[in-house]
């Protein structure tokens, strides 16, 4: 038994050991504007967690219920020492073809009360009721007969690689990304809800990135899962009509989600603001937020903490709307980043029916961008 535990330690640490050194768009020479945090993640925003639960079993022909699976969950924490603490929240749709639950709450509220979760299209509600779950399990004992929850969680289809009918996300799955979640590095491409996403018929999957501006950070994840070919821009070059080979498919069938978070001193319709503002890096790699896109941004501020209970009034600070501008541009930057790096980080993979993706060819990257005078030099 305990050479059996010591293997699979040793297959923990390998997994773990390759994906830190894994390169990242900007290793690559990818030229990206704006200073990152530093791990640039969304977990550079203090407090802010992140966890992944990644099922991946079975090949060739689809078999409903049995596979292949290429599927996963992913989780972000607000506030991770403070779970029952509420954030200042604001969500905004560019495409409405997707779901994430508990906006209706978050927009008349202005406070996310709890995690954002990820996963496939047809895997929101386990993972919704999975999280009401796990709150009453971590809910203080006093409160436990009166609490009640609204869950955030969002998709993106995962059907051209993965069973998605088959309802292989359990809610065992959401309490292991939840429980999972920690600050430092976030691991990235093939995992946990991104892990059978496509991205400009590139392999994609999770992604983040980080900006600092001002003594504030702003945080982003995507699990990106949208666009077709041609439309792939990196750093201003037409990167997609550069690498056509192995395409996927001809007809856009994907989405985006995106969490923006933030420590700067934020209201909710200064977040509203934000999370617009996700729609102009989409733009810079090329996303035109087609019809069957569903496009979905939620942004959060740790600051102002315990201003949703109590008795008496709250003392809130507020950015003044004139300094605004820097965290629209960190924003803008750190999306931009976080999708390259998906897609970056994310490996080939072969799904059901023997589907299969490429992954984005790092060397034909790093030729196309010096092609057009825009490889950065690295170290």
């Amino acid at each position: 038994m305990k050479a059996q535990i010591s293997a699979v330690l040793l297959l923990l640490s390998a997994f773990a050991s390759a994906q830190a050194s894994k390169p990242r768009a900007r290793d690559l020479g990818v030229p990206f504007d704006g200073n990152p945090g530093k791990w640039n993640a969304i977990t550079d925003v203090a407090g802010v967690t992140v966890g992944h639960k990644t099922l991946i079993s079975g090949e060739g022909k689809l078999v409903v219920g049995q596979g292949p699976v290429r599927t996963g969950v992913t989780a972000v924490i607000p506030r991770a020492g403070e779970l029952f603490d509420p954030v200042y929240a604001a969500w905004f749709s560019q495409n409405g073809n997707g779901e994430m639950t508990g906006t209706t709450w978050v927009e008349e509220s202005g406070f996310l009360d709890g995690p954002v979760m990820i996963t496939n299209t047809h895997s929101v509600g386990v993972v919704r009721d999975a999280v009401i779950a796990w709150r009453l399990k971590h809910q203080p004992p006093k409160i436990v007969e009166d609490a009640w929850s609204l869950p955030v969680v969002a998709e993106t289809w995962d059907g051209w690689l993965n069973d998605i009918n088959g309802f292989h996300v359990k809610p065992e799955d959401a309490f292991a990304a939840l429980d999972s979640a920690k600050t430092g590095p976030v691991t990235e491409g093939n995992v946990g809800g991104g892990t059978g996403m496509v991205c400009n018929e590139f392999k994609g999957g999770i992604g983040t990135a980080s900006r600092v501006v001002g003594g504030y950070t702003v945080g982003v994840l995507v699990q990106c899962n949208y666009g077709l070919r041609p439309h792939l821009r990196i750093a201003g070059v037409p990167v997609g009509k550069e690498i056509p080979q192995e395409r996927a498919y001809k007809q856009e069938t994907g989405s985006i989600i995106v969490v923006v978070a933030t420590d700067a001193p934020l209201i909710p319709t200064q977040l509203k603001r934000v999370a617009k503002r996700v729609t102009d890096g989409l733009g810079r790699l090329g996303s035109i937020s087609g019809n069957g896109s569903g496009d979905i941004f939620i942004a959060f501020s740790t600051a102002n903490p315990h201003a949703y209970y109590g008795e008496k009034p709250a003392t809130i600070q507020t950015l003044p709307n004139d300094s605004m501008d820097p965290i629209f541009e960190a924003t803008v930057q750190a999306t931009e980043e976080a999708v390259v790096n998906a897609m970056v980080a994310a490996e080939t993979m072969v799904g059901r029916d023997n589907h299969k993706v490429i992954a984005l060819p790092h060397d034909q990257l790093r030729e196309v961008l010096k092609k057009y005078n825009r490889l950065a030099n690295t170290p």
